[in-house]
């Protein structure tokens, strides 16, 4: 249903993922890459990722197995066998529509994001994110109302490269925002350096993602594991260290969004932080205009798939700050009963807050209305 014209949402996924084609960097990158570009490559077990720097091939069983029964999700399997949406933007807005989904907001597979960007040289490096890049905008261009796609920020080069890349993708149809993997600067300590980039996206209006966490180490190959588990161990640090920085009070309008990481966590977070800054500021004179808690509450918004601890406890948050994401086709999505999870753990909530953590503030973060 539109509304004046434009289209009327009343669910967006703030954290969906692609499955990239096998041939999406030997298609794109230059020709002086491609025998090094990352490719798909089939093996006995199934097919798989190999990627310069890993030492094993990148399996994707888990990225892809969304819907299945818990019996059949296995790490091997052949790409024509996982669901096409992850590479074609029409199945896609089938199977958005087989869950209830209006709109999501597209995130690469994380294990090619983290190799992508932990890839010491600079040319190939960019190479594969641009190739990233514009495959991602291809994808979004089909249905531009339908999906938010987020301009992977490039780590090598320097501020400027990353600032050149974001004017190069983020503006064409469909693709409403960025997403990074360390910082700009190329490692994982935020610099002055890379205040070029947090100022173009303070201009441009444009929120800058953090999936899970940020990195600069080559993924190691998915193991039996919890899926999810831990994934909210980085964000407070990285918060912290932005607050500190200076950051939110060079670029007061900066919005940073924290994918993935649920939010249950961060009423204990802000107290603590704030705790000891009272107790340091008056020898330490960290030279914050702000308490921590404060530039949190002002810049800072978070994804969650499940997470009822924090549902129940969201005004320690402000449901203006929470997003819901399906994950999906990974295997922590409920596709296609999405909407089960969310009833499950929404009674009692009023509706003006249940509409922004379900459609509104990925609306207004992702620039939607536009």
């Amino acid at each position: 249903m539109a509304t004046n014209g434009k289209r009327a949402y009343k669910l967006i996924s703030a954290d969906s993922h692609v499955n990239e084609p096998g041939d999406l960097w030997t298609k794109r990158m230059p020709a002086a890459f491609k025998d090094r570009a990352p490719h798909m490559k089939r093996f006995d077990e199934g097919d798989a990722w190999i990627i310069e720097g890993m030492k094993e091939p990148m399996r994707f069983g888990w990225t892809s197995c969304a819907g299945l029964p818990p019996e059949k999700m296995t790490s091997w399997v052949r790409f024509e066998d996982i669901k096409a949406g992850g590479y074609n933007p029409k199945v896609r807005c089938e199977e958005m529509d087989a869950d209830g989904v209006d709109a999501e907001v597209l995130y690469p597979t994380p294990a090619l994001q983290i190799a992508m960007c932990s890839h010491p040289e600079e040319a190939f490096h960019l190479a594969m994110v641009r190739a990233y890049n514009d495959w991602l905008s291809e994808y979004v261009s089909y249905a531009p109302e339908r999906f938010a796609g987020l301009a992977l920020i490039p780590n090598r080069g320097g501020a400027k490269a990353a600032v050149e890349e974001i004017n190069r993708v983020v503006g064409r149809p469909g693709m409403r925002g960025v997403v990074m993997a360390c910082y700009p600067n190329g490692t994982l300590q935020i610099s002055p350096e890379d205040d070029p980039v947090w100022a173009l996206l303070e201009e441009r209006n444009l929120t800058l993602s953090i999936h899970v966490a940020l990195t600069q180490s080559m993924p190691a190959v998915a193991k039996a594991k919890l899926p999810g588990y831990g994934r909210f161990f980085d964000a407070p640090n990285r918060i912290i260290e932005m607050a500190f920085s200076g950051m939110f009070d060079r670029f007061p309008k900066l919005r940073v969004f924290w994918a993935e990481t649920d939010f249950g966590w961060l009423p204990y977070v802000k107290e603590q932080i704030d705790n000891n800054y009272r107790r340091l500021e008056p020898t330490q004179k960290f030279g914050l205009k702000r308490l921590p808690s404060e530039y949190v509450a002002d810049h800072c918004h978070f994804g969650y798939m499940t997470d009822t601890f924090g549902i129940d406890h969201r005004k320690y948050v402000g449901a203006e700050r929470v997003l819901w994401s399906s994950d999906y086709p990974h295997i922590s999505a409920d596709w296609p009963y999405s909407w089960r999870t969310i009833q499950a753990s929404f009674s009692g909530i009023p509706k003006a807050e249940a509409d922004m953590i379900l459609h509104g503030n990925a609306e207004r973060l992702f620039n939607f209305a536009a």
